[in-house]
């Protein structure tokens, strides 16, 4: 979980983090994973709204923590997203967050 990442470099110093960030962020991404994880043979359509439904989540989390999701975060959360999009079966080569991605 890009998370965990996050925690070292707070721990290292980067103020762009609270706990408080990292925990909401870890909650919705917690919650996709279990979203995606209840879904039986998913469609295309199921995944990427699961996909949309943590986007939203995370922008919202974002303002809500003064905008700490930067470019080193954005590719570690559409790495995340995407990977787990993908063992639940989507098939996508292109940035599948952008559409709502305000981060």
């Amino acid at each position: 979980m890009p998370t965990q990442e996050w925690e070292n470099r707070m721990d290292d110093g980067d103020d762009l983090f609270s706990t408080e960030s990292i925990a909401a962020a870890e909650k919705v991404l917690q919650s996709y994973i279990d979203g995606i994880s209840r879904l039986q043979e998913p469609t295309e359509e199921e995944l990427m709204e699961k996909v949309k439904e943590v986007v939203l989540r995370l922008n919202a989390v974002n303002e809500e923590y003064n905008f700490f999701i930067e470019t080193l975060e954005r590719e570690e959360l559409c790495e995340f997203i995407m990977e787990h999009a993908k063992k639940a079966g989507l098939v996508a080569d292109e940035d599948i967050t952008e559409e709502w991605r305000e981060w």
